[in-house]
């Protein structure tokens, strides 16, 4: 009898969470089914990278994740969660479910939360609010699972969480996947591209988070020729392309859209960048590194732990525009310098940041907190 699993989202919108969630989805195969729910019902793409043959359902009437503290909603999203095996909620759009267990926790299945990070309401400093909510809510948590040192410190630091239910798992990718040749096909608007044109890539979510019209006016500047290629969806697409019209670099900016399976288009770029004002571990900038590129991110995160060691020296150490034109052209002026780099990072993100030790942590911890150990393996 497969494990019957219920996924509690913010947004299921394809972002790092949402890829990884979906991942060990299919990575569980027929030991599992899942139910989704995401507290923006209309947000849902990211059922598009669910495998053929697994078994889900995306919720149609659960209660509310979303709106004021309220004793009744809690009861009816813990009544809904007692049909479950195991409960995985995710960010703190999702938290409500941890406080509904919190409340009235008997009777219900085990509850892993996740936590990956912040939106632009709390680049600048967390939310004190929300601080002492999680406090209240997370004891009901069988365990909190982090990808990042950073969200490690602020979870025991900020929220109290007892060391002994606290898990870091770091993001993986399946690695060797990137080492074949990419499709040009994929994003047509390159094969025609001149000689000497550098292409910078970046797949990120179009949020004001990840700050995009800023990496648009940084590359503007450049003194070669350049080709920018952000993959990705949301709210901020047309900022991106005011931002590329203002700077009279319209036709250097090219704006994909979601492409499905990375590892095909990754190796089609000679430099990866991020201009985000928060991140954590970007699964991202790991598929950039399998792929064998240089990264040039702020230093936010745990991005100077990810990259090599010759990589740190291309992450700017503030995130201003003009820096992050400095530093992409580096490799402008010394193309050599992007095989030295990429190699390195390519082996780094072999060693450390394979899916396989991934699929098998959150497989163990899912066990655990079940009392059933192998029910995922």
């Amino acid at each position: 009898m497969p494990i019957h699993i219920l996924h509690l989202h913010s947004t299921f919108n394809l972002g790092g969470k949402e890829a990884r969630a979906v991942r060990l989805m299919n990575a569980f195969g027929d030991k599992a089914r899942h139910t989704i729910v995401s507290a923006m019902p209309d947000q849902l793409a990211a059922r598009e990278m669910i495998a053929k043959g697994i078994k889900y359902e995306i919720a149609q009437d659960p209660p509310p994740l979303s709106g004021r503290p309220s004793v009744a909603r809690y009861e009816a999203i813990a009544r809904y969660m007692r049909r479950f095996d195991l409960v995985l909620t995710y960010n703190w759009g999702a938290i409500d479910g941890v406080m509904a267990a919190r409340v009235f926790g008997k009777g219900l299945p085990p509850v892993v939360h996740h936590e990956d990070g912040f939106n632009q309401d709390e680049v600048e400093r967390l939310n004190p609010v929300r601080n002492m909510y999680r406090r209240i809510a997370l004891p009901a948590a069988n365990a909190l699972v982090v990808p990042s040192s950073v969200l490690e410190r602020i979870a025991l630091k900020h929220w109290r969480q007892p060391r002994d239910r606290l898990f870091r798992i770091a993001n993986g990718v399946p690695t060797k996947l990137y080492a074949g040749k990419p499709d040009r096909n994929l994003i047509p608007q390159l094969k025609n591209k001149k000689p000497g044109t550098l292409v910078i890539g970046c797949v990120a979510g179009l949020r004001p988070v990840k700050d995009l019209p800023m990496l648009v006016r940084a590359v503007a500047g450049l003194s070669g020729r350049f080709k920018l290629v952000i993959v990705g969806e949301g709210p901020e697409r047309q900022t991106i392309l005011d931002a590329a019209e203002a700077m009279a670099v319209e036709d250097d900016v090219i704006l994909t859209g979601f492409l499905p399976d990375p590892h095909r288009y990754m190796g089609l770029f000679d430099v990866f960048a991020l201009s985000s004002k928060s991140e954590q571990a970007p699964i991202s900038v790991i598929e950039a590194m399998a792929a064998g590129l240089p990264v040039v991110a702020p230093m936010v995160g745990d991005i100077p732990q990810m990259v090599g060691p010759r990589n740190v020296h291309f992450l700017p150490p503030q995130r201003m525009e003009v820096l992050m034109r400095d530093y992409i052209g580096m490799f402008v002026k010394h193309p050599e310098e992007r095989v030295y780099v990429g190699d390195e990072n390519r082996a780094r993100a072999r060693a450390l940041f394979d899916e396989g030790e991934m699929i098998a942590a959150y497989a163990r911890l899912y066990g655990a907190a079940m009392g059933r150990p192998d029910a995922l393996q």
